[in-house]
């Protein structure tokens, strides 16, 4: 599975007032990538379904905080 982290670098202006953020890192969902679901996806059991929020693995994302 590609990483769901991107990564885009803003225009920084000659005359900002204040420190530039250089780089900024967003998240794409696997439901914007996916335009419909597929038939026959494999499913999560029951009760692992319940713990991560979906039923399908191919629609599953994780939290991933960026922070240590």
């Amino acid at each position: 599975m590609k990483s769901q982290w991107r990564v885009y670098y803003p225009f920084v202006g000659p005359f900002d007032p204040c420190p530039p953020i250089l780089e900024k890192w967003y998240v794409v969902p696997p439901n914007v990538t996916m335009p419909w679901q597929a038939t026959n996806l494999q499913q999560f059991s029951p009760q692992e379904a319940l713990k991560l929020g979906t039923l399908w693995p191919a629609y599953y994302s994780p939290y991933e905080g960026r922070r240590g």
